[in-house]
C-alpha cells in the first residue's frame, strides 16, 4: 500500500491521518506530499493501524503523539498527565505579570511541568518550584525541564506536603487543580475520558482543593505574595468569595479569550 493510498482510505480526518503517518515514519509534512507514491512496508502499517485503531476509539492526539504544543514550545505528555490546554496560556501570563525580579514562584500540581518550565524559560532570573502527588507526573515534568534547559525545583507531595519541605517566602504560588465537580457529563466526553481522573476532579463540589490551597498558602506567600487559580467557567464567584474569606485583597477574575471566567487571582496583604 502507498502512502497517498493510506491516507485516501483512512477513516479518520485527513490532518490526523496525516499527523500519524509523519509520526509513524517520521516524515515531514514536505515528505509526505513528495513521497506519496511510496510503499508502507509492513512495521510502519501496523504501527499505523494500531494508531488509528485507538484514534477511533477516541484517544486523544497528543497521547498518540507524545507531545503537545504550550507557549510556542513542545512538551512532552502521556496518560500520567493533562494535556496542556492554550487556556492555561492566561494563566501563565498573569503569573509573569506578578513575578517580581528575582522572584520566587511555586506551581502546585505540576503536571506536565508547562506552567512550571514556561516560567523558568521566560522568566530565568526568576527560582521556580513545581511539586505534584504523582511520581509519573513529576517524572514528565522533570523530561519537559530537560528537554527545555529550564531550571526548576521539583518536589512530590499533596500540595505543600511535599518530600522537600519548603520554608515558604513566595512571591507567587500558582495552581491549575482538579476543578470538575464529580459526576459532570465532561469527565465521561472525548479527551477528558483517557486523561487522569484524579488531576480533573476532586471527587467532590470541585472547589475542596481551591479551598484548601487557600487556607495553607499565607504560611507561605510572602506579604504581598500573589495566589492565582485556573478554575471552571462557571467557578469564578465561588472562588473569589473563597478567597475573600481567607483574607486575600485584590481579588479578581480574568477571562480567557472566548470570554469566559478562567484565572482568579488575589493577594496576601502585609
Amino acid at each position: 500500500m502507498m502512502l497517498d493510498e493510506w491516507l485516501r482510505q483512512s477513516a479518520l480526518p485527513k490532518n490526523e491521518a496525516r499527523m500519524l503517518l509523519q509520526y509513524a515514519l517520521g516524515y515531514t509534512r514536505a515528505q509526505l506530499v513528495t513521497r506519496g507514491t511510496d510503499d508502507l512496508a509492513d512495521s510502519p502499517l501496523q504501527t499505523l493501524e494500531a494508531l488509528a485503531q485507538r484514534r477511533l476509539r477516541g484517544e486523544p492526539m497528543a497521547y498518540l503523539l507524545g507531545e503537545r504544543e504550550f507557549y510556542g514550545r513542545r512538551f512532552i505528555v502521556n496518560p500520567h498527565v493533562l494535556i496542556p490546554r492554550p487556556e492555561t496560556e492566561h494563566l501563565v501570563e498573569a503569573v509573569l505579570k506578578r513575578l517580581p525580579p528575582q522572584g520566587r514562584v511555586w506551581d502546585l500540581g505540576t503536571g506536565s511541568g508547562a506552567i512550571a518550565v514556561t516560567v523558568a524559560l521566560e522568566r530565568v532570573d526568576a527560582d521556580v518550584r513545581a511539586s505534584d502527588i504523582s511520581v509519573g507526573a513529576l517524572d514528565t515534568a522533570r523530561q519537559n525541564a530537560a528537554e527545555l534547559d529550564a531550571k526548576v525545583e521539583f518536589a512530590q507531595g499533596s500540595w505543600f506536603d511535599t518530600d522537600s519541605p519548603s520554608e515558604g517566602g513566595y512571591d507567587v504560588i500558582v495552581s491549575n487543580p482538579p476543578y470538575i465537580e464529580n459526576g459532570d457529563e465532561h469527565l465521561s466526553q472525548g479527551d477528558l475520558r483517557f486523561e487522569p481522573q484524579n488531576a480533573l476532579t476532586d471527587f467532590s463540589d470541585g472547589l475542596s482543593h481551591i479551598r484548601h490551597i487557600t487556607q495553607e498558602a499565607p504560611k507561605y506567600l510572602k506579604a504581598n505574595g500573589w495566589l492565582l487559580f485556573e478554575h471552571g467557567y462557571d467557578q469564578g464567584e465561588a472562588v473569589r468569595n473563597i478567597m475573600l474569606e481567607n483574607g486575600f485583597a485584590e481579588v479578581a477574575t480574568e477571562q480567557d479569550l472566548a470570554g469566559l471566567d478562567r484565572v482568579t487571582l488575589g493577594r496576601l496583604p502585609a
